[in-house]
């Protein structure tokens, strides 16, 4: 059983990762109440003090708006804290896994992109977590690094809730839908997570042959717009649908700036880790299924 240190337990990403790594693993989670990545001799203390085989980031800044006035605190924990962290466990021996986004990217053109396409950030946010991966490989440590997108998940504050919440108060609603990417469950992220974990384990692994950047995000694609759209079909049992209109980018103005293109190509982690992320709408019918039959 490895030793895991998973940050970030108490997201929407880390609470599932913990749920799932529990029974396999000597698993040390802490929350952001617990380690406050922005301190970053408290990053370090907090590797040299449980010594992981395995690190695990499931912690971010990820308020993309607010970064752009807090460019300090969104760079200590998304670049500074991951590069600390990269250090540590190349020192260990160690594996660290960490999340990116397609924020790193300048969201041109319509192809989805891959690993080697030139970066070019369009906000604070997108470059810190650009700075994370940069520090991450300085380290020339072992790691992977995974870049998805649109994330949200059956618990936590997220467009699936936020539409569901803004449906039930409005009989209209407007949505950007020229920004096209895939809504990614954390359900999904986690399941893949557990892939690559699998493969790290194997006695004949070259560590060599997986280290690295990878895209992951659920399959297809569609604009937020759609998005809410789906969110609302999926819950018409439960609530009326409001009418959604769609609306371009500029309609919407934000402090940050948004990248048309979010879409991902998955292909190269699928190849190494046998994982293929499932369809978003197949994605979505799965939590909203569990959100029905629970509540």
């Amino acid at each position: 059983m490895p030793r895991i240190l998973l940050l970030g337990a108490g997201g929407q990403l880390g609470k599932l990762l913990e749920r799932k790594l529990q029974a396999g693993s000597e698993l040390i989670a802490l929350t952001h109440a617990q380690l406050d990545l922005a301190d970053a001799d408290a990053v370090r203390e907090a590797v040299r003090t449980s010594q992981p085989e395995i690190l695990i980031n499931a912690a971010a800044y990820t308020a993309v708006d607010r970064a752009e006035q807090e460019q300090d605190l969104a760079h200590r924990v998304n670049a500074i804290a991951p590069g600390v962290m990269a250090q540590e466990m190349a020192a260990l021996g160690g594996w660290l896994i960490h999340y990116s986004t397609d924020y790193v990217f300048d969201g041109s053109g319509t192809k989805p992109w891959v690993e080697t396409d030139e970066t070019g950030p369009l906000n604070v946010y997108g470059q810190s977590k650009l700075d994370g991966e940069k520090a991450i490989a300085d380290a020339r440590g072992q790691h992977i690094i995974l870049r998805t997108s649109w994330v949200y998940a059956a618990e936590g504050k997220n467009f699936l809730h936020t539409m569901l919440r803004l449906g039930r108060e409005r009989s209209v609603l407007k949505v950007v839908d020229d920004q096209i990417g895939a809504p990614t469950t954390a359900e999904a992220l986690t399941d893949a997570t557990a892939a690559a974990l699998r493969t790290i384990a194997k006695a004949d692994v070259d560590a060599h042959e997986i280290i690295g950047t990878y895209h992951l995000s659920c399959a297809g694609e569609t604009s937020w717009c759609g998005f809410a759209k789906a969110i609302f079909a999926e819950f018409a049992s439960r609530q009326a649908a409001p009418e959604v209109v769609p609306i371009p980018t500029e309609a919407f103005p934000t402090p940050a700036q948004r990248p048309r293109n979010s879409r991902l190509c998955c292909d190269k982690f699928a190849g190494k880790f046998g994982y293929r992320m499932p369809e978003w709408r197949d994605a979505l019918h799965n939590i909203s299924a569990t959100l029905l039959a629970t509540n």
